[in-house]
């Protein structure tokens, strides 16, 4: 009789029992987080926590209500300035110098346009961009958020 050859390991004597699976349950869901991000709220807790009140342009290191930190070290601008950037550079200023290379705006007014796009809708979407940059991150990873966490310690706390 030919000996049977063994070509997997056996589950139940590896120590796995379907008793012992345990998934976590997600609270915050990525709807949520792209709705949160949408509206300028916080991606954990969903409340307007992002900025200091009364300040346009201070972020808040942590979400006072939930604890979730926004401005996790150094480079933590990184992502709000690429994605301000994108959306200035690509979204607008390209699109004019389309415009002048076609023939349908002038030069100068090409200039002026793109002068003043450049200067101000950075300034306009900043709040917006770090609710992207948050919302793109944790949407992702929506496992790090403090409120999907239960118990167990996150990549970034």
């Amino acid at each position: 009789m030919m000996a049977r050859r063994r070509t997997g390991i056996n589950l139940w004597t590896a120590g796995w029992r379907p008793d012992k699976l345990h998934f976590q349950a997600v609270k915050v869901t990525r709807a949520q987080i792209i709705a949160n991000g949408l509206a300028c709220r916080c991606p954990n807790c969903g409340r307007r926590t992002l900025f200091s009140s009364g300040r346009f342009f201070k972020v808040n290191e942590a979400c006072p209500s939930c604890g979730l930190k926004i401005e996790n070290g150094d480079g933590a601008f990184l992502g709000p300035f690429v994605i301000n950037y994108g959306v200035t550079v690509f979204g607008i200023i390209i699109p004019i110098i389309a415009l002048y290379a076609t023939g349908k705006l002038g030069a100068n007014t090409a200039l002026a346009m793109a002068l003043v796009t450049g200067l101000v809708v950075p300034l306009l979407l900043y709040r917006l961009s770090w609710a992207w940059w948050l919302t793109l991150y944790y949407f992702f990873l929506p496992d790090n958020l403090p409120a999907n966490l239960e118990g167990r310690r996150g990549d970034d706390a």
